[in-house]
């Protein structure tokens, strides 16, 4: 897996929680050996989307007609 900031390589890591919650809480994710990003699987939801809401809206500006100014 390459990291999506800088192409480096992203290796398993196990991530804690210690901020969130009032006992300390242990998930899988993956990070970037080169420049230390970060991805989890609610980092990778939230991620997927917003990009199918961009892809939604730009469908809409696609689809909507546009007006022209008429001098």
């Amino acid at each position: 897996m390459l990291c999506a900031k800088c192409d480096g390589l992203m290796v398993a890591d196990n991530l804690i929680d210690i901020k969130e919650s009032s006992i300390p809480m242990w998930m899988k994710g993956w990070r970037c050996v080169s420049c230390g990003n970060i991805v989890d699987p609610l980092i990778q939801k939230h991620r997927m989307n917003q990009q199918a809401e961009a892809s939604q809206v730009s469908e809409k500006e696609a689809a909507a007609p546009r007006l022209r100014r008429v001098a």
